[in-house]
């Protein structure tokens, strides 16, 4: 199993393709794939059946997965995109910090 740099709920934007720059929260996350799902990013066209009857089936636009490589997670402190470094404090514990300002993510 694979690890990633990002959780759910993280706020993220993406370093390259067509969706390039855009921000948005992280929905899901996939680490045996690497795929990551945020909010607002990556929207496909999807034809819906209906399943029940008296639901409306037709063309759905939803988020796809992305590569968690092309995606980096942003700091909440400095707002700005890190790679989250790792630190081990002084009663043992470790904790996620930024390179840009050193606050705990």
């Amino acid at each position: 199993m694979n690890t990633l740099h990002l959780k759910k709920g993280d706020t993220a934007v993406v370093l390259s393709g067509k969706e390039k720059g855009k921000r948005g929260k992280v929905m899901s996350v996939d680490p045996k794939k690497g795929m990551v799902v945020i909010e607002g990013v990556n929207f496909v066209t999807c034809h819906q059946k209906p399943r029940r009857q008296g639901e409306a089936g037709g063309i759905v636009k939803r988020e796809a997965a992305l590569r968690a490589s092309k995606v980096m997670r942003v700091c909440p402190t400095c707002d700005k995109p890190t790679r989250p470094a790792h630190k081990v404090l002084e009663n043992g514990a470790k904790a996620t910090v930024c390179k840009h300002c050193g606050a705990e993510i």
